[in-house]
């Protein structure tokens, strides 16, 4: 029979609040906007994705908050469309990789690695995945709906 030692009582004591928080981190849900240190798609404008065909950079000065994270837009008229309406000009799957979301699981992206389909706005993690996102899109984008929010945890 085994007996439990002062020693051993005091590492599973210290051991037991590191386990508790690995389990915690590892159950973590992911936030429903990808938006690193808060600000939604590094700081790009969505709505520039539309006018511009491609990434402009936005600014704090035009600030938007929604849906838990804040979005930068390049001009306040910009700022006023997305406030309008933000499903129309929001990256989908919450700004994270749609490839990866096709695939039933979530990265992050970068604003170059894009994609307008159907109106709708889809970011990629690299420029080698929206290689790979662009070789099916409409079966892509099936299977990241089938997987989404679900993948979120």
């Amino acid at each position: 029979m085994t007996q439990l030692t002062r020693r051993s009582l005091l590492g599973l004591t210290l051991a037991a609040p590191a386990l508790i928080l690995s389990t915690r981190a590892a159950l973590a849900k992911e936030p429903a906007i990808y938006a690193e240190g808060g600000i939604a798609i590094d700081g790009s404008d969505a709505v520039a994705y539309f006018d511009n065909n491609g990434p402009v950079a936005g600014s704090a000065s035009h600030a938007v908050s929604w849906n838990g994270a804040e979005w930068h837009f390049a001009s306040a008229a910009n700022a006023e469309t997305f406030k309008t309406n933000p499903t129309a000009y929001a990256p989908q799957f919450g700004g994270y990789c749609a490839y990866a979301a096709s695939l039933g699981y979530v990265a992050p992206t970068m604003p170059e690695a894009w994609t307008l389909y159907d109106g709708k706005l889809y970011l990629n993690a690299n420029l080698r995945a929206r290689e790979l996102w662009l070789k099916d899109v409409p079966g892509n984008i099936a299977k990241g709906e089938a997987n989404w929010p679900g993948i979120l945890g």
